[in-house]
């Protein structure tokens, strides 16, 4: 399958059984990694770095920049000083960006200047980051998978801000407090998402939505639940209606509140 391909005519089990294990682990240790492995079955990349920053609009400044989660190789890759162009465009951007810098060639070319591509979202002062790293010894970010990397930023950046929330929210409960979604359960969060815009939906168009969002195929659905592929594909369209949304991609765009 093609990279240009847009994320609607795909239909790769293993991109939507990582995005389901992505959704789980929103507020958790190994949201990072799970996003890593995600984007590097797509796109090649060597690491992966997520943040969020609070911009100073009066001094025209980051007045604070927070970890989210890392993964990849522990290269000590240099971090934007004032003046790096991803500064620059952040400061600027009004609506989500990808901003790709390239390692500089020849003589000039060091170890911890990497290639990046930067997927960025904003929202009032705020905006998070997908920094993805590829090492300065191989080849830039193609076009096409530059392109493949902002179709899933439409799903991605919307989860990284819901990730940073629910890590406020963990480190400002009070202590002995229940942990937030300890089990991390797809299932549980998909039931909390339609309690959260009250829809209804029957036990078999839940089965259906859930088993697709975890990386099943429509075959193995209709095993599971004895009945033809065709009313699967119903069950799916039935629930796609009432959430508001077409086909698996809207389905995984609504799972990830996007």
């Amino acid at each position: 399958m093609k990279l240009i391909d847009s994320l609607e005519h795909r239909h790769d089990p293993l991109l939507y059984l990582q995005l389901g294990e992505l959704v789980a682990s929103t507020g958790d240790s190994a949201f990072a990694e799970h996003m890593f492995q995600l984007i590097g079955a797509q796109v090649p990349i060597h690491r992966l770095d997520l943040s969020e920053w609070t911009l100073d609009s009066h001094r025209a400044s980051i007045s604070q920049m927070i970890v989210l989660g890392s993964a990849g190789l522990r290269e000590d890759f240099s971090a934007p000083d004032l003046a790096h162009p991803l500064l620059q465009g952040i400061m600027r951007m009004e609506d989500p960006l990808l901003i790709q810098i390239n390692a500089p060639a020849g003589a000039h070319r060091s170890r911890r200047e990497a290639h990046q591509c930067n997927l960025v979202a904003r929202k009032g002062d705020r905006r998070w980051v997908i920094r993805c790293h590829r090492l300065p010894c191989q080849r830039a970010f193609s076009l096409a998978e530059l392109s493949l990397l902002k179709s899933l930023s439409d799903t991605l950046l919307p989860l990284v801000e819901h990730h940073a929330q629910l890590l406020q929210q963990t480190s400002t409960r009070r202590p002995g407090a229940a942990p937030i979604d300890e089990a991390g359960s797809l299932r549980q969060l998909f039931i909390e998402r339609l309690n959260q815009d009250a829809i209804r939906l029957s036990s078999r168009e839940q089965e259906v939505c859930v088993g697709l969002l975890t990386g099943g195929t429509v075959p193995e659905m209709a095993l599971r639940l004895n009945v033809k592929n065709s009313s699967v594909e119903t069950y799916l369209k039935r629930a796609t209606a009432k959430l508001g949304v077409s086909g698996r991609h809207g389905l995984a765009r609504w799972m990830a509140g996007a």
